[in-house]
């Protein structure tokens, strides 16, 4: 039996990719702040033919997710796979966002992600035969949109920090893939942080539309890890925004800054989120 763990693993895609988890008959160590969701997942875990136990962890403190490193060895003796997925989104305009919404979305979504690959890869090279590392980043992470800052500058680092243990890591057989999703349908409305009506309505628009669930996600994930692929970008919306953004840089940002100059630019994001295209 293989073993995982799973941060954020209460709801959403963390719940999710411990399913799929489950299916592939792995022991899972489920990590989250919120405990009672993590156990409502372990349930289903157990139900489709997996195993495990929840454990509170606050990923944005650095000796809880040491401790959580030492009691995942400790309890499986190896880790087979680290799923870093715990994240939260903020919106709003630069200089206008505060600056402890900045804190808090970069603390979980970067620092969280840091911290456990710090704390779980000297481990996991120790000890020997291979392993695997997920981050869950987001198409921010690739393509940086307006009145998002901290959540694109978290997500970024999550990329730029995947991209450079995927090498360092090679020797080691330690496989390593970056999910960057774009919006899908999961619970991360419920604690997101906005300074705008029309910022809250595009938010829940591109939940309400997202042609994408998590189940969705969480199979991507599972077919990556089998080859071994660093990208994880789902979706044909997010592959397009990507490519656009990777041919022409100067011309992708061009665009959008003139469609906020020429203040028709909500009324487009309001259009393509109506119609699953964000």
């Amino acid at each position: 039996m293989k073993n995982a763990v799973v941060t954020g693993a209460g709801s959403g895609l963390g719940r999710e990719l411990c399913l799929k988890l489950a299916e592939r008959k792995y022991r899972i160590l489920l990590a989250d702040v919120n405990t009672a969701g993590a156990q409502e997942t372990l349930a289903l875990v157990k139900n489709a033919g997996g195993d495990g136990e929840v454990y509170e962890c606050d990923v944005t403190k650095k000796e809880a997710v040491e401790h959580m490193a030492l009691h995942a060895f400790d309890k499986f003796q190896r880790v087979d796979l680290l799923i870093n997925n715990a994240g939260v989104t903020s919106a709003g305009f630069t200089g206008e966002i505060p600056i402890n919404d900045w804190e808090w979305c970069i603390n979980i979504d970067m620092w969280g992600m840091i911290y456990g690959c710090h704390y779980f890869i000297p481990r996991m090279k120790a000890q020997g035969g291979g392993g695997y590392i997920v981050n869950v980043a987001s198409e921010a992470g690739l393509v940086c949109l307006p009145e998002m800052g901290p959540y694109n500058v978290a997500k970024a680092a999550v990329v730029a920090l995947s991209e450079t243990i995927k090498t360092e890591l090679a020797p080691h057989k330690i496989g390593v893939s970056v999910v960057c999703p774009s919006f899908f349908k999961t619970n991360l409305l419920k604690s997101m942080r906005y300074q705008t009506d029309y910022q809250r309505d595009l938010a829940q628009a591109t939940f309400d539309h997202g042609r994408l669930s998590a189940a969705d996600i969480a199979g991507c994930v599972m077919k990556a890890m089998d080859k071994n692929k660093l990208y994880v970008v789902p979706g044909l919306n997010a592959k397009l925004f990507w490519l656009d953004k990777r041919l022409s840089p100067e011309l992708f940002y061009r665009f959008i800054a003139f469609t906020l100059k020429n203040k028709f630019g909500e009324k487009l994001m309001m259009f393509l989120a109506r119609h699953g295209l964000t």
